[in-house]
């Protein structure tokens, strides 16, 4: 019994410090490294905190829509829909997304609407959409702020991301890019 006691205990206790010390020692040092010190990139607007890499809900006409959430843009809890496409429910639920969307963009065609406005992102949390959600409300926000539609598209240009690490699509932070419409003249 003693034969397999001791060394039960010593792999429990490298294990402790393993996954308990050095595991955790790493990923603090890496994320020191990181934008904002592992905090997250924080922004400031009127006095207010945000976290530009956690999404936000935007819902009137004169911003640009985040992309859909599954969780209500809670982040004290991830998560997407756990349907899949095929499932009734779902495909409703996309269904009235896009005929909202369609609603208030007139002129848009459904082949024109970007999936991503229209379903949710894995952790119901994404902060970005890609370019082409972006330049498909452009013409919306112009209308509603009385802008030019230019000065929309190069406020789009000016916030576009380029793939994460080189990998990926372009995207554009929806928060920082109706902060800059806010105060865009």
């Amino acid at each position: 019994m003693k034969k397999e006691i001791v060394p039960s205990i010593m792999l429990s206790a490298i294990c402790l410090v393993l996954f308990c010390g050095v595991y955790p020692a790493i990923v603090w040092a890496i994320a020191q490294l990181s934008p904002g010190k592992g905090e997250g990139v924080t922004m400031t607007v009127d006095g207010k905190k945000y976290y530009a890499n956690i999404g936000q809900k935007f819902t009137q006409d004169k911003y640009f829509w985040s992309r859909p959430s599954a969780v209500d843009y809670n982040a004290a809890g991830s998560g997407g829909s756990n349907k899949g496409p095929s499932n009734p429910d779902y495909l409703l639920q996309v269904k009235g997304r896009i005929d909202t969307f369609l609603a208030h963009n007139p002129g848009v065609n459904v082949a024109d609407v970007p999936s991503d406005l229209v379903t949710a992102s894995g952790s119901g949390l994404d902060p970005h959409i890609s370019v082409q959600a972006a330049r498909v409300q452009a013409a919306r926000i112009a209308h509603v702020r009385g802008l030019p539609a230019a000065s929309v598209e190069r406020l789009i240009d000016v916030h576009i991301d380029g793939p994460m690490y080189g990998m990926g699509p372009e995207r554009v932070n929806v928060l920082q890019l109706n902060n800059d419409l806010d105060h865009l003249k």
